[in-house]
């Protein structure tokens, strides 16, 4: 790669441009959808600012409230939550807002309404902010029917009804990774101009990987299937080297190395969470939506995820997802336990 020619590039696919580049693809778009992501964009980006001047700001530590998941709240949990919500409802495109700190949905006033659905988790990782652990916002979008008040069930959708997923990684660099249906595409900020550059377009992930990714403390009380492809991994019999472990502990982050560098991300159902720790909405979903776009899979120990139909805003499951071949394996053991 060179990197003195790429310094000088002036062709810069910013993704403003790219995602009007998508709309032109259909003559019948008002770019409603595109303001809809350019509100999203500017969200991501106030995020990244507050989260990289946390620490003088005074913004780290917890703001003496609890969410819905009872959690204590960070400040820049609350910031961050905040900054969604205005930016969605200015945009003049939504009408059903589901946020991971809000416990009832936030229903758009009718001047302001248009037709799309947001659920988002405005900050995923929050628990790393002190530390200095990458962490992110996650989205997916779904569009109501024409001619109807919204109502709930316009989000307790199955995932596959998702129209667009992504996420935005606030680390090292500020990665914006966002699939409308077709593939999947990687944005990174460039603070000088102050705009998300294409910088990996079209991901596939591998079809196998050498990485699973795995909270190993909940390991006692794994089901038999999640404990033997946990063993498979370390002790492969078949021959072929052990995977290595690597988990953050930030989903956007572990997701992202998965995404990038192909294994398996698991977060599975256990005694002590049955139905799993992941919210499905606006956890589960995006990053499914996301890892069939680029050539994986995503499971629940049952069934394809993106299948699965929410009753609950804040509904949980279990997940398993990323290379191909790796989640065919973990689908084999749960098949072989169904059948015994």
């Amino acid at each position: 790669m060179d990197h003195s020619a790429d310094a000088h590039r002036t062709d810069l696919m910013t993704i403003t441009r790219f995602v009007l580049n998508e709309q032109s693809k259909h003559p019948e778009s008002r770019g409603d959808f595109s303001i809809l992501l350019s509100h999203i964009v500017l969200g991501c980006k106030f995020v990244c600012t507050a989260v990289n001047k946390a620490g003088l700001a005074k913004l780290l530590g917890l703001a003496g409230e609890t969410n819905v998941q009872a959690k204590d709240q960070k400040k820049l949990d609350v910031l961050s939550n905040e900054v969604f919500i205005k930016a969605l409802v200015s945009s003049g495109r939504t009408c059903i807002l589901v946020s991971e700190e809000d416990e009832e949905a936030t229903f758009v006033e009718r001047a302001k309404r248009g037709k799309y659905c947001v659920v988002f988790d405005p900050l995923d990782g929050s628990s790393n902010i002190d530390c200095g652990v990458s962490i992110g916002t996650i989205f997916g979008i779904y569009m109501i029917k024409d001619g109807h008040e919204p109502t709930l069930d316009d989000v307790l959708q199955p995932g596959k009804n998702m129209l667009a997923a992504g996420y935005c990684m606030y680390g090292s660099s500020c990665t914006l990774v966002l699939s409308t249906g077709s593939g999947v595409n990687g944005f990174t900020l460039d603070p000088s101009l102050g705009e998300f550059i294409l910088t990996h377009p079209d991901i596939k992930i591998p079809k196998k990987g050498k990485i699973y990714s795995v909270n190993e403390g909940n390991a006692k009380n794994w089901d038999g299937p999640t404990s033997k492809y946990v063993q498979n991994c370390k002790y492969p019999t078949d021959g072929s080297s052990p995977k290595s472990l690597r988990y953050i502990g930030s989903m956007v982050a572990d997701v992202h190395r998965t995404l990038l560098y192909g294994g398996i991300f698991l977060y599975p159902a256990d005694k002590k969470s049955p139905n799993g720790k992941l919210r499905v909405l606006y956890e589960v979903f995006p990053m499914s939506f996301l890892m069939e776009q680029a050539g994986g899979q995503s499971f629940t120990g049952k069934q394809r995820a993106l299948d699965l139909v929410p009753t609950k805003i804040h509904e949980r499951a279990p997940i398993f997802l990323g290379s191909y071949d790796d989640v065919e394996e973990i689908k084999k053991l749960y098949a072989a336990e169904e059948q015994n």
